[in-house]
């Protein structure tokens, strides 16, 4: 696969403006970036087609949707399990991400439930699994990042912006 060029600032400008106004139209967009509308309306086909924008939501915020308990659960799973505890996985509702990892386990998965009693069912389930060889579960107590992309993307765009403030800081003697 080739390698993409970098986001220009016209698209991070795109993709600002839809974050912060996700039903806004490109004769909008076009006025808010003071660009012409054909042009805004080619960056948003090509950022589509290239699979940066993936949809237009909406954001779903799970704990004010009354799903405020969250657990993170390192799966160990049977070699060469994957497609199956992807399946199981897949019929567990409160599962809400699960990804393959390096590491001690093998699959690292976001689960939700409105309860604690919602969350131990969630995690019984998920032990049923015949592919499931151990789990290991920590609670999500606060959210201290939210989900963002915007600083990462800017950071491709200008690397001197993606420093952190703990990078610049002159060495403690």
């Amino acid at each position: 696969m080739a390698a993409r060029p970098p986001l220009d600032a016209l698209d991070l400008a795109i993709l600002n403006a839809l974050r912060e106004r996700p039903h806004t139209g490109a004769l909008e967009l076009s006025r808010i970036l003071g660009v012409a509308r054909a042009t805004v309306s080619a960056r948003i086909e090509r950022l589509e087609s290239d699979g940066i924008v993936t949809g237009y939501g909406p954001d779903i915020d799970v704990a004010a949707a009354g799903f405020g308990i969250q657990a993170f659960v390192t799966l160990e799973i049977a070699q060469g399990a994957i497609d199956a505890v992807q399946r199981d996985l897949e019929a567990i509702p409160g599962v809400i991400e699960a990804h393959t990892i390096t590491g001690s386990g093998d699959v690292l998965c976001r689960i939700a439930a409105s309860s604690h009693d919602g969350l131990q069912q969630a995690l019984v389930d998920l032990n049923r699994s015949k592919v499931v060889v151990r789990s290991t579960s920590v609670i999500a107590l606060t959210e201290v990042v939210r989900w963002r992309t915007m600083p990462l993307l800017a950071s491709a765009a200008d690397p001197s912006a993606g420093r952190s403030s703990m990078s610049r800081r002159a060495p403690s003697s």
